[in-house]
């Protein structure tokens, strides 16, 4: 008994644990840990630090460049003296030269391309916040879907309990004569019927786990149960805004959009860049060279220290140099038929994101009007069919029915409860659409 009393204790201590190790999330903890570890969203971070790059890269072609370099070379025979003449003298000669320059006005190329790389990066900001705010609503669906599935099950649970009182209740019957041993039978059937269904739900459970699990970027391993939230009630009255002004607002707002429209910015400033090649380049430079060589002599052919030859072979360079483009092989013409090219495809792709955002956005707004709906009419359903199973259960109760008939009217209950469920949680849904494309957070 002692052994016995320990085993038990023993068990349920693991069991309680086990269930008290395994945390709880809400929607924002969901949401804060895929803000941090989902792939896609550090894929899209490194683009944006790429675009930065290259803003600070535009801008730093402003700066003047500067150069150097050094070389040594072993001459043989015939060599170029101090004195600028000939003869055959092996040496040893160290040049080193600087150079600089900076470009003063190139047809404005070097701003137009700081404003197109400063647009890019502010489109790719956009791109971030687009991958940001899908896996957000993925998150959302996921999410109730849980809370559906999870529903699901509490119904099937219920139903078994419910077939469990039942047969309980006939097997004294058939014990006591009352009734035939094949209403028994059929009874346990349904039983077995609804086992089944509770199996394949609580699968569905699972999946839709293991569905937000991997949105996440969640080992297995790391297991945790999500927190109800309060969803409000639906009602007859309920409003929303009306799919017109919701476009309207996401035209405003959505990053797809204002990324869209930077793209075609970023094409307008590619086109004056292009613009900008064909015209006059003006630039400063600046030179300086030296040279040592060891069989440099003077006219009583002594040779000249380091020093010396440092102090009088320097050589120093300064100007302006105007390029003018007259002929490149029509480069600059085709680069300037290409960037408006571009200019007009970005302006399609803008016209084509604006045009699949109002046709989620439609489909959403009816999706949500139709789920309301059919909840409203499931909800009549359900308490109607619910008033009908209890007057079945009474009758069943008394003997005045069968069992088949029993089970025909909870079925019906079932099932009516099942399609209650799955209305709301298609109108929250689309409702949360529609709040995503007018600027209102999702929140479960």
């Amino acid at each position: 008994m002692k052994l016995n009393a320990l085993l038990i204790g023993v068990i349920v201590f693991y069991c309680s644990h086990g269930l008290s190790a395994q945390e709880t999330w809400d929607f924002k903890k969901c949401i804060e840990y895929a803000m941090e570890n989902n792939i896609q969203i550090k894929q899209q971070g490194i683009n944006t630090e790429y675009r930065k790059n290259m803003v600070t890269q535009a801008k730093n072609n402003r700066l003047p460049n500067l150069n150097g370099s050094l070389a040594n070379s072993l001459n043989y025979g015939r060599s170029l003296t101090y004195e600028n003449t000939y003869r055959n003298v092996n040496s040893s000669q160290l040049n080193g030269y600087l150079s600089t320059d900076m470009t003063l006005w190139n047809g404005s190329v070097i701003n137009n391309t700081i404003k197109q790389n400063e647009m890019n990066l502010q489109s790719e900001l956009q791109d971030l916040q687009k991958t940001k705010d899908d896996i957000v609503l993925n998150i959302a669906a996921a999410y109730l879907e849980i809370l559906f599935a999870g529903e699901l099950v509490t119904i099937a649970e219920s139903q078994t309990e419910l077939t469990h009182s039942q047969i309980d209740r006939t097997k004294k019957l058939v014990d006591a004569g009352s009734l035939a041993y094949g209403s028994l039978l059929e009874i346990e059937a349904q039983l077995a019927r609804e086992e089944l269904e509770l199996v394949n739900y609580k699968n569905q459970l699972q999946l839709a786990y293991l569905k937000l699990y991997q949105l996440l970027e969640l080992p297995v391993e790391k297991k945790f149960k999500i927190k109800k939230p309060y969803l409000p009630e639906i009602k007859a009255d309920m409003t929303m805004a009306n799919s017109i002004n919701i476009y309207k607002n996401a035209l405003k707002n959505r990053p797809e959009i204002k990324a869209a429209e930077l793209r075609v910015e970023s094409a307008k400033k590619e086109l004056e860049i292009a613009k900008g090649k064909a015209l006059p380049k003006l630039t400063f430079g600046a030179y300086y060279f030296n040279l040592y060589n060891n069989k440099y002599t003077d006219i009583y052919d002594q040779p000249f220290s380091f020093t010396e030859q440092i102090t009088n072979n320097q050589r120093y360079e300064m100007g302006f140099n105007l390029n003018i483009p007259i002929f490149n092989k029509f480069l600059a013409k085709n680069e300037i038929s290409n960037a408006s090219l571009r200019i007009s495809e970005y302006k399609f792709h803008l016209q084509k994101t604006s045009n699949v955002m109002r046709k989620e956005i439609e489909q959403a707004y009816t999706s949500a009007v139709s789920a309301r709906n059919r909840y409203l009419a499931a909800e009549k359903v359900v308490k109607s069919t619910g008033e009908a199973f209890r007057y079945t259960e009474e009758k069943f109760n008394l003997d005045l029915i069968n069992s088949f008939e029993y089970n025909q009217g909870k079925n019906y209950l079932t099932r009516a409860k099942s399609e209650l469920l799955q209305a709301k949680y298609e109108y929250i849904f689309r409702a949360k659409i529609l709040d995503f494309y007018n600027g209102i957070p999702i929140e479960l």
